[in-house]
């Protein structure tokens, strides 16, 4: 049976939005892959953090869920440049915002679902996560296809199926940052406003996705409960609740605001759909996104006003909020309006691939302070690396001690050759109080057994106008004093930008007999 041309016709016309994402999701991927690689940039600590556990496998660690690790595990067997470290990253966004459009279709039509797509893809916090790993990446990936599984829910054909989908992908999510639980709330808040949504949820639906979710958990459950659950401490311990409450208003009002350097100008639809909302104006697809979006920006919300909060934790709202954004602004006329609204997040990325390329354009805009600390490691590595191959030509070294977890994960990546030779002295961290206070310090902490002859490494950033020794004195005698005999055997500096530079002092350690700490 042959097709009219009426008919092909329909058929290009019905396939355009999906071509259309699938042309701009390989564009926006491919020029992020570029700077990936093109970049001069080197590995934020954090990330050299996250490398470091990719190096030991595990179903938990410290501080985060062990997913981060596990992602990188796999991209650095391509090779273990700083690239393939973050390889992860800009795929995971390309497959989120497919997932998307796939939601946007389902509940809007195509071409809200390629709009849904954009406003991720260009989302501000997208394009600076493209360029670096974080645990962001995979929760926003799993989380969308959870929202992906939960918009299907209500048609589907193999109900069971969808649900243990559903309950999998949160569990990812999970695994990848416990913000997952957002979205929890996000779906039950919805169940309890929309009667229509909880048509779907028989006991077997329902006890289908919750066993699925607590088999995908279980192994990092069982890991915090073996660990003094450290992973959950610590992520509780963020919200500073322990330095008493403050009900700082500014606070509140420098987040809000900040959500827009998140998400970009459609957060102020997000603020439209809310009052609609409260109106009882939403439409039951609106209804659903809000109900996902919410919870985040209003837990993260509260939280800056009695203690403090960081605008990048209210990442998960943005999943069901692009969406959303898309879908309200399909109300709005003329059509323009929604590529219009999205000038400015595409000339952010486009600031934001040229920086990646050539650093000093940052320092032209005024922004070279967003960048210095993902410069400079590399240097004070060589310098700790050649200086310990002397020590260890003449008298040997029992360790390498360092005195903060962010100089520890730098040293440890842009050393990595150095400690894998046999032979070579551990990397340690030296400690500033009677406990461990992140994973270096719980994992490799210098001790007495180890303090015979140390190579100790204290860096910090110190502005070019301004006296070094002044900034660095307290933390040197500190360290001193934890030993017998001392000599500082070499000072590294290296340029961050016009304005800053990071200096290094080495010092040679003998007899490591720790005084108590505060």
């Amino acid at each position: 049976m042959t097709l009219t041309d009426t008919e092909r016709l329909a058929r290009l016309e019905a396939t355009r939005p999906w071509r259309f994402a699938l042309a701009a999701t390989m564009l926006l991927t491919g020029l992020r892959l570029f700077a990936l690689f093109a970049t001069p940039l080197e590995l934020y600590p954090d990330e050299a953090q996250y490398w470091l556990w990719s190096r030991d496998l595990d179903v938990g660690y410290f501080s985060k869920p062990p997913m981060v690790a596990w992602l990188i595990h796999l991209t650095t067997r391509l090779g273990d440049a700083e690239a393939y470290v973050r390889l992860a990253s800009p795929l995971l966004h390309a497959a989120t915002g497919l997932a998307l459009f796939a939601v946007g279709r389902r509940l809007f039509g195509a071409w809200t679902g390629f709009g849904a797509l954009l406003v991720y893809q260009l989302m501000p916090g997208v394009a600076v996560s493209s360029g670096i790993i974080s645990t962001d990446a995979a929760l926003l990936c799993f989380l969308s296809f959870a929202l992906l599984a939960y918009v299907d829910l209500p048609s589907a054909k193999r109900p069971l199926f969808t649900a243990a989908g559903l309950g999998a992908a949160m569990g990812l999510a999970m695994l990848s940052k416990y913000a997952a639980l957002y979205a929890v709330a996000g779906i039950v808040l919805h169940l309890i406003l929309d009667r229509e949504a909880r048509r779907p949820w028989t006991l077997k639906t329902t006890l289908t996705a919750i066993l699925v979710f607590l088999v995908v958990i279980a192994p990092n459950l069982i890991w915090n409960a073996l660990h003094g659950f450290a992973t959950v401490g610590h992520t509780a311990a963020n919200a500073s609740f322990e330095s008493g409450l403050t009900f700082d208003v500014a606070e509140t009002l420098r987040l809000l605001l900040e959500q827009f350097g998140v998400f970009g100008l459609p957060f102020a639809i997000l603020i439209w759909a809310t009052v609609l909302a409260f109106r009882r104006r939403l439409e039951p697809g609106e209804l659903l996104l809000l109900c996902w979006t919410a919870p985040p920006i209003l837990f993260v919300t509260v939280q800056a006003f009695l203690t403090r909060a960081n605008a990048n934790w209210t990442a998960a709202a943005y999943v069901a909020g692009a969406v959303l954004a898309a879908g309200m602004m399909r109300r709005l006329k003329p059509w323009w309006i929604l590529p219009a609204g999205l000038i400015p997040q595409a000339t952010f990325a486009v600031i934001l691939l040229v920086v990646m390329l050539n650093p000093r354009t940052a320092e032209t805009l005024g922004q070279e302070n967003a960048i210095k600390r993902l410069k400079g490691w590399e240097d004070t590595a060589q310098a700790m690396v050649l200086r310990a191959e002397v020590e260890m030509a003449d008298q040997g070294l029992s360790a390498i001690a360092v005195d903060d977890r962010f100089l520890f994960n730098a040293m440890a990546y842009y050393g990595r050759d150095f400690f894998a030779k046999p032979g070579a002295p551990p990397l340690t961290i030296w400690l500033r109080k009677n406990r461990a206070g992140n994973q270096a310090e719980a994992s490799a902490p210098l001790t007495p057994a180890l303090g015979s002859r140390v190579l100790v490494v204290t860096a910090a950033e110190v502005r070019l106008a301004e006296d070094p020794d002044i900034k660095m004195k307290p933390r040197e005698d500190l360290i001193v004093a934890d030993f017998a005999r001392v000599q500082t055997v070499d000072v590294s500096r290296s340029r961050l930008d016009s304005k800053r530079m990071r200096r290094a002092v080495l010092i040679l350690g003998e007899e490591f007999r720790p005084k108590p700490k505060d």
